[in-house]
């Protein structure tokens, strides 16, 4: 058979690690939304459609659904250290940004319950790291001699809050969080994703 040369117009443009870089973007980016609206059980066929790719895309990416989840959720906690270790954080800038994250996404309040088993095979390892990292982070600026200062109570304290993050616009979700905030004596201003 005659392989005939295929005109130079007519092939497509590759655009080599540019577009590989593009597409793992638009992945997490595509993630971050259906995850936000279905949580982590969203079928990786929508995050794939969503982003405008091909799944062969998605999973040259991202060998299974634990390896988008944590690509999105790490993001999420690289945030929240991020405002812990910024100049001037305090406990209530960084339960801004935690708080943030929470009215924004179903995936990270379950992330932030990986202490419990969610399935017969237990916390999947990266959920269980992740956890213990905004943990650590929260952990820095927790007030001394408060009400959280206790072993596990800060956790309790965002585990509680995490479940009144209900509602079906991220205004009532977020004013539910700061109205739980509030009844357990705790300042989490303002509400927002961290910024450099």
């Amino acid at each position: 058979m005659t392989e005939h040369p295929v005109p130079e117009k007519w092939r497509p443009a590759n655009h080599g690690p540019k577009a590989a870089a593009r597409n793992r973007a638009a992945l997490v980016s595509a993630a971050r939304e259906i995850y936000a609206r279905h949580g982590l059980a969203a079928p990786l066929s929508a995050i794939a459609r969503r982003a405008g790719v091909g799944q062969g895309v998605l999973y040259r990416h991202f060998p299974d659904r634990a390896a988008v989840a944590a690509a999105v959720l790490e993001e999420n906690v690289r945030q929240v250290e991020q405002a812990a270790e910024a100049e001037g954080a305090t406990s209530a800038t960084v339960l801004g940004v935690l708080t943030w994250h929470l009215t924004e996404s179903a995936a990270f309040i379950g992330l932030l319950h990986a202490d419990v088993a969610i399935s017969p095979q237990g916390v999947p390892p990266y959920a269980q790291a992740l956890s213990e990292r905004v943990e650590r982070a929260l952990r820095g600026h927790a007030p001394h001699g408060g009400r959280l200062e206790a072993a596990g109570d800060l956790m309790l304290a965002v585990a509680m809050v995490s479940g009144a993050v209900t509602g079906p616009t991220r205004e009532e979700r977020e004013r539910r969080a700061r109205a739980a905030w509030r009844l357990l004596g705790v300042e989490a201003e303002p509400v927002r994703p961290f910024e450099e």
